[in-house]
Formats: C-alpha cells, sequence, structure tokens
C-alpha cells in the first residue's frame, strides 16, 4: 500500500519515537525508506541546533545506521530552506505514498499563534500524512 514513505527527521524526542513506529511500517508494508533532514536558513529557525549542515549531515548518518540495525535500508536527502516546504517538495519529488512524522503536541489547534511545521505539512502535503504523538 505504501510504496515510498518519507520520514522527515530532526533532533527532537519527538522524531525519535516516530522513528520506531516508522520501522513497523516500513517492514510491514515492504516500503522503500527515504529520510529527508532540513538545514534552517531562517534567522527564526524552529530548531536552532538545525541550522548546521554539519549537524544534519550526521544526524541522517545515525538515523540511516539505525534502520540499518532494524534490517531497513534507507536514502538520505539533506536540503536547506524552511522545513515545511522542504518536506513537501521532497514528498512530491519522490512521488510519496505517506509521510510519517513526530507531533510536539503545538499548532494543532486553532488558538495557536505560531503554526508547527507538523500542522503546515499537513496543510500542503501532496500525500496522506500520518503524525505520531
Amino acid at each position: 500500500m505504501f510504496k515510498t514513505i518519507l520520514f522527515p527527521i530532526d533532533m527532537s524526542p519527538e522524531a525519535q519515537q516516530a522513528a520506531h513506529f516508522t520501522v513497523d511500517l516500513v517492514k510491514q508494508h515492504q516500503s522503500q525508506l527515504v529520510l529527508v533532514s532540513v538545514v534552517e536558513t531562517s534567522e527564526n529557525a524552529d530548531h536552532p541546533n538545525q541550522t548546521s549542515t554539519e549537524a544534519v549531515a550526521l544526524l541522517l548518518n545515525q538515523a540511516k545506521a539505525l534502520f540499518a540495525q532494524q534490517g531497513i535500508e534507507s536514502k538520505a536527502i539533506e536540503r536547506e530552506g524552511q522545513p515545511a516546504f522542504v518536506i513537501c517538495d521532497v514528498a512530491d519529488e519522490i512521488a510519496a505514498d505517506l509521510i510519517v512524522m513526530g507531533c510536539r503536541g503545538i499548532g494543532l489547534i486553532e488558538e495557536s499563534q505560531q503554526e508547527s511545521v507538523t500542522t503546515r505539512v499537513i496543510n500542503l502535503s501532496p500525500c496522506p500524512v500520518l503524525i505520531v504523538p
């Protein structure tokens, strides 16, 4: 059902939790797994530790190793820009069938002043988005 799954990863605990769920999903559907991480270029970066190319490259290598330990081969993509837009652009480019991502629990209610990356992805995505709480 899900040939290609896109897993956006950052340095948050929520992304780590979603990774465990992603392992099960990829194995169940025998999907191709594509990891994406974004070097944030904005001065108001949502994740200040995501502004370093080196830190993002290290994160992607660690994620690939984590999935490899589970017997899952993955492809890693590193891009610069605003995370939600980059995630949706990559999903479109690779014809992803599903995006799996963690949620920080902010931005999913109308009262929130600043929209979260998760909410932006939900609104812009070219494919279904599975949010792991």
